[in-house]
């Protein structure tokens, strides 16, 4: 079997190419900051190598809910920004996993308030005996109450 040699710089479409994110959301990711590219001589984006495994942490972490900001934050904690490590991923890994086990609790008291309510059938909160009787969340300010902790 051949081994591929990468470049050391890569361009958009093959960066789109290896990671299945079009070359618009790559474009998109860079005006965030999340990624880096310089201009070659031909005035074309070039991407360094390690951006692939950059791009694949993103898709990650938006598939586990993360916002576009919270990523950014964690790429820019990284000790060495040129290249994530294995010992780089463990880490965000680590915390991302609490993360996402608060997600997780909350999803699921959701999904059981959500199944409360449905239940009853009055779809009122000024009325709901249940998770708001005499609408006691509604003297505490508008918004979700049962929700924030």
């Amino acid at each position: 079997m051949r081994k591929i040699i990468m470049p050391e710089w890569i361009s958009v479409g093959v960066l789109s190419e290896r990671t299945g994110v079009s070359v618009s959301a790559l474009h998109f990711y860079e005006r965030k900051g999340l990624i880096k590219s310089q201009r070659n001589t031909s005035n074309h984006r070039q991407y360094p190598k390690h951006v692939i495994r950059v791009v694949s942490i993103i898709q990650v972490a938006q598939r586990t809910g993360f916002s576009l900001e919270d990523i950014l934050l964690e790429l820019e904690g990284l000790p060495n920004r040129t290249r994530v490590t294995i010992d780089d991923w463990e880490a965000l890994g680590g915390r991302w996993q609490n993360e996402l086990d608060k997600k997780i609790t909350q999803l699921v008291e959701l999904k059981e308030m959500m199944a409360d309510c449905i239940g009853c059938g009055c779809l009122s909160l000024e009325r709901c005996r249940l998770l708001n009787p005499y609408d006691e969340l509604g003297e505490k300010g508008t918004g979700p109450r049962l929700m924030t902790k």
